[in-house]
């Protein structure tokens, strides 16, 4: 496990920092209105709210904005695990697959809870200094508790020889 993940929690639970990143790193996230609702070493919540700038002509969440808040359900786990690691980790999202399985409307909460898979990944990559990919899901529900849409995103991971990591939050 990443020693600086506890750091990286503090700061993406942060309103102020998170909207600090989201301007900064991922602008279409902060005008799409994606929010982290809970966060921690083994999952991650985010929601996305339907709202004038993120619909579709059919009323409804557009799909990309949907995929966009399920990989970061993902991605915000593999950020925190590679944190300020030494050596640094690189990560790329290789490949991502979803399923569509209701309207999206209202909010939709999506959730990760690989966080512990993750971990391992970074863990050998950085042990075995080779790539390691892992596929994580991230499921889409509504208010009423009913399946929206699931996601799969998987991320590859690769230690870097330098020794200090280009991410910061």
């Amino acid at each position: 496990m990443n020693d600086n993940f506890s750091a990286f929690s503090k700061r993406i639970n942060n309103r102020f920092f998170f909207t600090q990143f989201l301007l900064a790193k991922l602008p279409a996230a902060y005008f799409a209105g994606l929010k982290i609702e809970a966060f921690d070493e083994g999952k991650a919540v985010v929601s996305v709210k339907q709202k004038w700038f993120n619909k579709n002509p059919f009323r409804s969440i557009y799909f990309a904005v949907l995929t966009m808040a399920a990989e970061m359900s993902t991605g915000v786990l593999c950020m925190g695990n590679i944190y300020k690691r030494n050596p640094s980790v690189s990560l790329l999202v290789t490949e991502q697959r979803g399923i569509f399985h209701k309207k999206a409307l209202g909010k939709i909460l999506f959730t990760c809870a690989d966080g512990n898979k993750i971990a391992e990944a970074v863990e050998t990559a950085v042990t075995t200094t080779n790539p390691v990919t892992v596929i994580c899901y991230s499921k889409g529900f509504n208010s009423s508790n009913e399946m929206v849409a699931e996601f799969w995103v998987s991320w590859s991971f690769k230690a870097r020889n330098s020794k200090t990591s280009p991410l910061t939050v």
